[in-house]
């Protein structure tokens, strides 16, 4: 399967997630920059996707990625992390979004369940973007951080 089709525009995902909804499946969203893609990221989406019937990863655009990471941040641009997120198994669509916080795509596809990071707790996730996902009535798991592997980590080694 060519991974590009799996990358969609909001409106082709909410189709896209009308039909799961109509087959009765359960659908995993999660989100983050997903610069530079590791093992880490794999073992959390590999463990994110078992939670529902099939896993929406929304993606940073390259402007909010600036925004949250500094201006020498992304590494990847957002076409190419979208293309490497939708060329594993476990990954069942991916939408680049571009505003501060998912708020927006959390209300429109409406997921079953949102996972998170273990870096992440109930309380220290984004009150606007927890309020939607509870508004939604999704379910919020948090999937426990792996030690030594992440994006920060790798960059540490890179620049030493």
């Amino acid at each position: 399967m060519n991974p590009k089709i799996k990358i969609m525009s909001l409106k082709k995902a909410s189709a896209w997630r009308n039909d799961l909804r109509q087959s009765g499946k359960r659908l995993v969203i999660t989100n983050g920059c997903f610069d530079i893609l590791h093992r880490g990221h794999a073992e959390y989406l590999s463990r994110a996707r078992k939670c529902g019937d099939a896993l929406l990863i929304a993606i940073n655009s390259d402007a909010s990625v600036r925004a949250i990471k500094g201006k020498s941040r992304p590494i990847v641009c957002e076409n190419d992390r979208a293309y490497l997120l939708a060329s594993l198994i476990y990954v069942d669509a991916v939408v680049i979004f571009n505003a501060p916080r998912c708020t927006d795509l959390f209300l429109a596809l409406k997921p079953d369940i949102y996972v998170k990071g273990g870096d992440y707790n109930i309380d220290n996730i984004d009150r606007e973007e927890k309020a939607a996902l509870l508004s939604v009535g999704a379910k919020i798991k948090f999937i426990k951080f792996i030690p030594g592997l992440s994006t920060t980590e790798i960059l540490r080694k890179i620049t030493s």
